[in-house]
């Protein structure tokens, strides 16, 4: 008999995950599949950072860390949050967990009770609203469109706000949309948060330094916040370090001690290496994430055209930050295949485009905006190019 406690029950399945891994499988068959399903930079990690793992090797990091991590990593990213961000976290005010999605979840479960409610601008990433059940608490997303550049306003946040909000998550620039929030905006939404004092802002910076319209402003760096937001960071994308699995949370100094303690009781500290890796990514010459910023803006610039010129796809503007696109394909609902099947929703578009033209993107509807799908275009412009040949020819099969 299978005993699967009813919290897991509850859960979906990453759809990101998911249709990588079918992905996979159909490359395992002998197919050609150009995977942009998934949001991982395809350079390789600075050798300077590969280095500083290599000595740590050899200079025996080796045994557990402190649970929120090593202090002089710590203490690097209190240094690049004041010099960078302009926002003051002491070292003790910073956890170091298994990649910023850890950290994230650990926020969550932290601070969250049966029955809060957690406002979550949508299109947002997938596993948001998996945390917030898991936590009990209560997703409430609110659909932000094209028409408004994926963003929530100011007005818009005031009229979800009720006596059972908790938290208010936040990320710029956004999975999976590329949409940046202002500071102008940030700054009508702090105003608007500094009437609810009880109110915490998860912000989730991980692609700050994926940006295409100069240095972001962070919502903690509004006066009127202080002590109630919590910085979500990482070294996963500006790196090119996805598999070493560093990310922070910089927070108030209660959220912090929280989070320790969640931690220690589940993972204690992440990989010593890692966190020695992470420590030179953080204080060596940042050349190397201006190099990768300039790939990405330059495939941006590519795949925008290319989407363009994709019957039924609607992408109104170049995405301002990360590395993904987001186009509208209602135009497309209706449609069938060559062998009569109608496709009925982004879920459909985007098994089709798999099986059809062997391109994995992943559906809309896994980030709360079900008219849409998603292309990541961390891959070379090669490969871009021949994945939207693809999309397109496939679209055009369609009747």
């Amino acid at each position: 008999m299978e005993q699967i406690s009813a919290r897991l029950l509850a859960l979906s399945p990453s759809a990101t995950l998911a249709m990588s891994q079918k992905s996979q499988e159909l490359k395992a068959q002998g197919l050609d599949i150009i995977n942009l399903s998934v949001g991982e930079p395809d350079f390789n990690t600075p050798d300077h950072i590969k280095e500083a793992a290599k000595n740590a090797v050899d200079g025996n990091f080796s045994f557990y860390t402190a649970v929120p991590g090593y202090l002089s990593l710590r203490e690097a990213i209190s240094k690049k949050l004041k010099v960078e961000n302009g926002v003051d976290f002491a070292p003790t005010q910073i956890v170091v967990g298994n990649g910023a999605k850890q950290e994230i979840c650990n926020v969550i479960l932290a601070i969250v009770d049966k029955g809060d409610e957690v406002i979550i601008p949508t299109p947002a990433w997938v596993s948001y609203f998996e945390m917030v059940k898991l936590a009990e608490g209560v997703n409430v997303p609110f659909l932000c469109g094209q028409d408004q550049d994926f963003k929530i306003t100011a007005e818009q946040l005031e009229s979800l706000i009720t006596d059972k909000t908790k938290v208010v998550l936040l990320c710029s620039p956004s999975n999976p949309t590329g949409a940046i929030y202002s500071k102008e905006e940030l700054a009508a939404i702090a105003k608007v948060l500094a009437k609810y004092p009880r109110i915490i802002v998860i912000a989730d910076e991980i692609y700050e330094h994926i940006s295409y319209c100069g240095q972001l402003t962070s919502i903690a760096s509004f006066p009127e916040l202080k002590d109630r937001v919590v910085i979500i960071n990482g070294v996963s994308k500006a790196y090119a370090m996805t598999g070493w699995r560093i990310g922070f949370c910089a927070a108030p100094a209660y959220i912090a001690k929280a989070v320790t303690k969640l931690q220690g009781q589940y993972t204690s500290g992440c990989s010593s290496i890692a966190q020695k890796a992470a420590e030179a990514a953080y204080t060596g010459s940042q050349e190397c994430v201006e190099v990768m910023r300039q790939a990405f803006e330059r495939r941006r610039d590519l795949i925008f055209d290319l989407v363009q010129q994709i019957p039924g796809f609607r992408l109104d503007k170049k995405p301002q930050g990360a590395f993904y696109v987001f186009p509208d394909v209602t135009a497309l609902f209706g449609k069938k295949t060559s062998d009569g099947k109608v496709i009925s929703n982004a879920d459909e578009l985007a098994m089709y485009l798999l099986e059809t033209g062997h391109v994995a993107g992943v559906t809309g509807a896994a980030f709360g905006a079900p008219d849409c799908i998603r292309f990541s275009y961390a891959t070379s412009e090669e490969k871009i190019v021949e994945a939207m040949r693809r999309v397109k020819a496939a679209v055009e099969e369609l009747s």
